[in-house]
């Protein structure tokens, strides 16, 4: 994009000469006019928008500082260099008072000119970038605002403003993602897996645009939300449309879940909740196509008010490992809901896995990615000849399930009380004491001693008092060492205390240990 010059000297033969060398620089100027009075000047920007401002500082009736006040006042990013043929520090003064972007005297060299201009055209430039930088910013954060909502914020004043024209004509929500993309690019490095992502963003982009389709929203790991206006009739039609164009224009599919047709805010909330329990059966029914009404299955449900709680104690019985309770809470759901047929039986265990996937969602782990379930599932559930059957296989799954989640958990207890460990260690010559260190790893002492206890066998205090004494017993070795510096090196400043500490646990004091280890 061109940037705007505006020329102004009431001498006619300097106003041609500023024109000429405009005209013939070497950067993208564009001028917008060439005026020989700060009046037309200012009618010049009245109508026309200019980046730099090249005046003349002395001119009749309105000067060039009086024509800047007031140019500043129009535009204020204007950038404005005056020139003069007086060597007058009063003129440069004032310049300077009102932010002038340069001053040059006549006669004005081409190199100085053109040094000047390059100088303000690349911090032109600059501020552009920051400027589209910043709309995109809040582009982002419009988009940002609108996905918490939809994940259960609470919406102020921004999101009221975006809420509304959405509600006014109707929209329904689609999520959109691409398929086996962790699977496909797990050993890539994360820049091809952005690139990727960024590939099918934009065909998605494009098809919104191409067919007025909505507004598309960047969601996370692969997903777009798509707010669309078109009801569900032909929604559907817009949606296979856009599996089908991804198929066929890049290397990847993606899997669309639809909700219903909302006009307000509730509508619209149980529409992207219905969007994203038909995208969470993505790995029983089949990925590359549209998915729609998953919630509305299994109609012969005799006890739908108490299916959420049942799932909920199921994975609890998975958290704890708890392979006993998780067969019981199994055999609890399939009795409940008592499904009639293969069908129900499948529809019955979308219900009973998206469930359990948003519940582990919400502690940052993927049910599907851990179990890596793939698109050959769905017909393994068909080809099983009785509900035991199918009852059998989703059972040693979530066995798996629960095995991986424990082994997970263990080596971050694991990996915690190492640090803990590693914590201690480091300050073995000061005072450690379990609050303390509770603080800094942000649990309760009760919580950390108890976890401690569990993971190592021995309380912390226990712990600590060994490898302080152990600590000492090491200090102890070198004859060079006074016993009150050894104290001291371990955090304590009460001699006799250390003493009584150093007794209690080694049976000796440690003038004593010395005498024995003969040091």
């Amino acid at each position: 994009m061109s940037i705007r010059i505006l020329l102004v000297d009431d001498e006619a033969v300097d106003l041609e000469w500023m024109r000429r060398r405009v005209a013939g620089s070497p950067f993208d100027l564009q001028i917008v006019g060439a005026v020989n009075t700060g009046f037309m000047a200012l009618k010049v920007l009245e109508q026309e928008q200019a980046d730099i401002i090249l005046s003349d500082i002395r001119m009749p009736i309105l000067s060039g500082i009086d024509f800047a006040r007031r140019a500043k006042k129009l535009q204020p990013n204007v950038k404005i260099v005056f020139i003069s043929g007086h060597e007058d520090f009063g003129y440069a003064k004032e310049a300077i008072e009102i932010a002038a972007s340069g001053y040059l005297l006549k006669p004005v060299e081409d190199r100085e000119l053109y040094d000047l201009l390059g100088s303000l055209c690349g911090k032109i430039e600059q501020e552009r970038e920051q400027s589209r930088s910043m709309l995109q910013a809040l582009s982002l954060v419009n988009e940002e605002l609108l996905l918490r909502w939809l994940n259960g914020a609470e919406g102020g004043p921004l999101v009221q403003s975006l809420l509304e024209p959405l509600c006014e004509t109707g929209v329904s929500v689609a999520m959109i993602e691409i398929d086996d993309l962790e699977l496909n690019l797990r050993e890539k490095p994360e820049e091809e897996k952005r690139e990727r992502v960024g590939q099918v963003a934009e065909r998605l982009r494009r098809f919104a645009s191409d067919h007025q389709a909505g507004m598309l929203l960047p969601d996370h790991h692969g997903r777009f939300v798509l707010l669309t206006a078109a009801p569900e009739d032909l929604g559907d039609s817009l949606l296979e449309e856009l599996v089908r164009e991804v198929r066929e224009k890049l290397p990847f599919t993606v899997t669309v879940g639809a909700g219903a047709f909302a006009q307000s805010e509730d509508e619209l909330l149980e529409s992207y909740r219905q969007a994203k329990a038909a995208l969470s059966a993505k790995w029983l029914l089949g990925k590359n196509r549209l998915i729609r009404g998953v919630s509305e299955t299994s109609a012969r449900d005799k006890h739908a008010a108490s299916f959420g709680e049942s799932v909920d104690r199921l994975l609890e019985a998975i958290l704890q490992y708890d392979l006993v309770a998780i067969d019981d809470g199994l055999l609890e759901l399939f009795d409940d809901s008592a499904p009639n047929g293969k069908s129900e039986a499948y529809d019955l265990i979308v219900r009973i896995t998206s469930r359990l996937h948003a519940g582990l969602a919400a502690m940052n782990e993927d049910l599907y990615e851990l179990l890596k379930w793939e698109s050959h599932q769905p017909v393994r559930l068909f080809q099983f000849e009785t509900i035991h059957d199918i009852l059998s296989w989703i059972r040693r799954r979530l066995f798996e399930l629960s095995e991986l989640l424990y082994s997970k958990k263990r080596k971050q207890k694991r990996k915690l009380i190492e640090e803990i460990m590693r914590y201690i260690e480091e300050r073995l010559d000061q005072k450690v004491t379990l609050k303390e260190t509770a603080a800094y790893f942000d649990f309760t002492p009760n919580y950390l001693g108890h976890l401690f206890l569990e993971e190592t066998g021995v309380h912390f205090s226990q712990y600590l008092n060994e490898r302080k004494m152990r600590r000492v017993c090491e200090l102890l070795s070198d004859p060079t060492l006074k016993i009150y510096e050894i104290a001291d090196r371990s955090g304590y400043k009460n001699i006799l205390y250390f003493n009584r500490q150093f007794k209690q646990a080694t049976g000796m004091t440690p003038g004593e240990y010395r005498k024995k280890h003969k040091i």
